[in-house]
Order: structure tokens, then C-alpha cells, then sequence
């Protein structure tokens, strides 16, 4: 029998989490306590907030049904486990859906994660490796969680970054707001160093240190961290942005399946249009990514392209393919 009421509660709640009706003496078979006491422990969580549902019955049952709020869940090792594997999994590549709440909900799990649990975490993701599409820059999933508990704690973060440029700068910064495009992972910040606001992408982020030192979080302009780095984003692609027209032999529809969607939507090409009646296409739209990830992006489409503008992205698909070519080549010499 378990004569500590705390702990008694805790192995209830355990229970009573799973989806389904429990018996009023299955449960007190499992504890090993009275019925009587069961209905005892029922009406304390009810007064802790946990909305238990009671039925009748010869046996009467219980059942934990959702409520008005989110109540501390119970989670074995397993579950737990699981939970900080796929949170870390979908945080690090900053999947489509996958925001700023899924990176809180880790950051909380992994803090209270016994050091056994972490460890179990820690080497199934070394030891797996997630097919993913190449779009998104791939993210360590300590980066965010370190990141969005310094956001949560409001405490100064001080990281390494390395710019487009490549130049590395050390930054402290008072964190506002982690935000997600679905590519990638963006930290919206007050620089202190530059005294102004910044926009760091969190893949560029290198060594992110809490520093403990607390402050009070300033008014963003734009009030909203989203729209502020809608805006950033907007005005370095108002200053980088290029346009490129590339067609391709084969349907439309084919070439959407298999282009990112940041590439643009390409639109099939009638026979008065110029086209072979084979069915090819045509794209045209503007992006602010280096031409080379673009040349490679339509390299890997699996299908015969003819970029017609601009000219460095023609020159640069002539540099690729010259690269591939000799890398592909047999060694004559050997």
C-alpha cells in the first residue's frame, strides 16, 4: 500500500492520463488502497484542477476529460523520451509548422529531464539522421532551446555570428522573440552593442551563452516580432533581389512536385508560346538567394533546363556543370 499521498496522487494521475475509463476497483487494485481512499484522491485533483469525470455503475469508473485549462501533465521515461525526440527533430530543421511554442515546450521538457532521460535523448538523435528536403538550414536543437529560455527569462544573450559576408562578431543582445519562416529559424533582438534592433538567422548563431544578468524587454517598433522581420527580410531583398526565366522540358505540374515553393510557380508553355509541344515550361519570379543555391536547386530537378536570364545564373549553372563533369570523370592518369 502506498502511504505517501503525494506520491499515491502522482501514480493516479499517471494513470488516469491514459485514454481510458478506469474502474473504480481496478484502481485501487493498482495502488493498493481502499475505494473509499480512491474517491479521496479523485476529489483532490478535482481541487487541484485536473477534471476528473466520474460514471456509475456497479463498479463506477473514472475518467480524465479536457478542461478550461492545461494542467501539469505526468510522463514516464518513455513518453518523456519520445516527446524531447520529436520536439528536437522538428525544432532543428524548423519544419513547416513546427514555431516558437513547439521550441518552449523543449526548452521546459529538457530542463526537468532527469540527466538518465538526457542522456537517452541526447544519443538517439546523434545516432539517427531525418531525410530531409535540403531547403532549410539545419539547426542544433540546444541553439534554440538556448535561445527561446533566454526570450522566456528575459535574460541578455550573448552568441558568436557569422554574417552573409562571413565575417564573425561576437553579439549581446537582449532576446525578444524566436520566429519561424518555415526554412528557417530567425531571433529577433536589441543589439546592445549597435544600440538598435536586429534580425540574427539562428543557423548563423555559434556558442549562444545565457548571460544571467535580467533586463527589462524594450518596445519593438513594429510591435509585432513577425512583422518586424517581415520588413527586415523585405528591405535586403529590395537591395539584392534579382530576377531570373528558366524553362524546362517538362509539364508544369511536374516541375512544381519537385521545386520548393520559394522558387516560384512555374506556368506551362503553349505551342504559340514558343513551346515543343512536348510539354515544357516556364519560370519566372525574383529571389534574393545566391545564385549558387539556386543553380543547384534546378541541377538536382531531374530534368532538361535552359536559364535565359540572368546571366551570372547562366554562367553559374556553366560553372556547376564543369565541376560535376570532372568530378565524374575516370582518373586517365592513374
Amino acid at each position: 500500500m502506498t502511504t505517501d499521498t503525494p506520491a499515491r496522487l502522482l501514480q493516479l494521475l499517471s494513470l488516469l492520463q491514459t485514454p481510458r475509463e478506469w474502474p473504480g476497483g481496478e484502481l485501487a487494485d493498482r495502488l493498493r488502497v481502499s475505494r473509499r481512499t480512491v474517491r479521496r484522491d479523485i476529489d483532490r485533483l478535482r481541487e487541484l484542477g485536473y477534471p476528473v469525470q466520474a460514471t456509475k455503475g456497479s463498479d463506477g469508473g473514472y475518467r480524465l476529460v479536457a478542461g478550461k485549462a492545461m494542467p501539469p501533465l505526468v510522463l514516464d521515461d518513455e513518453e518523456a523520451v519520445a516527446i524531447a525526440v520529436g520536439l528536437r527533430a522538428g525544432a532543428g530543421h524548423a519544419l513547416e509548422g513546427v514555431d516558437e511554442a513547439s521550441v518552449r515546450a523543449l526548452a521546459k521538457l529538457e530542463q526537468v529531464l532527469p540527466a538518465r532521460l538526457r542522456h537517452r535523448v541526447s544519443t538517439l538523435q546523434a545516432a539517427t539522421t531525418p531525410l530531409t528536403s535540403g531547403d532549410g538550414a539545419s539547426i542544433a536543437p540546444e541553439t534554440l532551446t538556448v535561445i527561446a529560455s533566454t526570450v522566456a527569462g528575459q535574460e541578455r544573450l550573448r552568441f558568436g555570428y557569422r554574417a552573409k559576408d562571413g565575417i564573425e562578431s561576437r553579439r549581446l543582445t537582449e532576446p525578444y522573440r524566436l520566429v519561424s519562416t518555415g526554412r528557417r529559424w530567425y531571433l529577433v533582438a536589441y543589439d546592445l552593442d549597435r544600440g538598435d534592433w536586429r534580425t540574427f538567422r539562428v543557423d548563423r548563431v555559434s556558442d549562444p551563452f545565457a548571460t544571467g544578468a535580467r533586463f527589462t524587454p524594450r518596445e519593438l517598433p513594429t510591435g509585432s516580432a513577425a512583422e518586424y522581420l517581415r520588413r527586415s527580410i523585405h528591405r535586403r531583398l529590395d537591395s539584392n533581389e534579382y530576377t531570373y526565366d528558366v524553362t524546362f522540358a517538362a509539364p508544369a505540374e511536374w516541375v512544381a512536385a519537385r521545386l520548393p515553393a520559394w522558387l516560384g510557380r512555374p506556368e506551362d508553355i503553349g505551342d504559340d508560346d514558343g513551346g515543343d509541344g512536348g510539354g515544357s515550361c516556364r519560370l519566372r519570379a525574383s529571389t534574393s538567394d545566391p545564385l549558387e543555391w539556386v543553380a543547384m536547386r534546378l541541377a538536382l530537378l531531374g530534368c532538361e533546363f535552359t536559364v535565359r536570364e540572368p546571366v551570372a545564373l547562366t554562367e553559374c549553372v556553366r560553372e556547376l556543370g564543369g565541376r560535376l563533369a570532372r568530378a565524374g570523370a575516370p582518373d586517365l592518369q592513374g
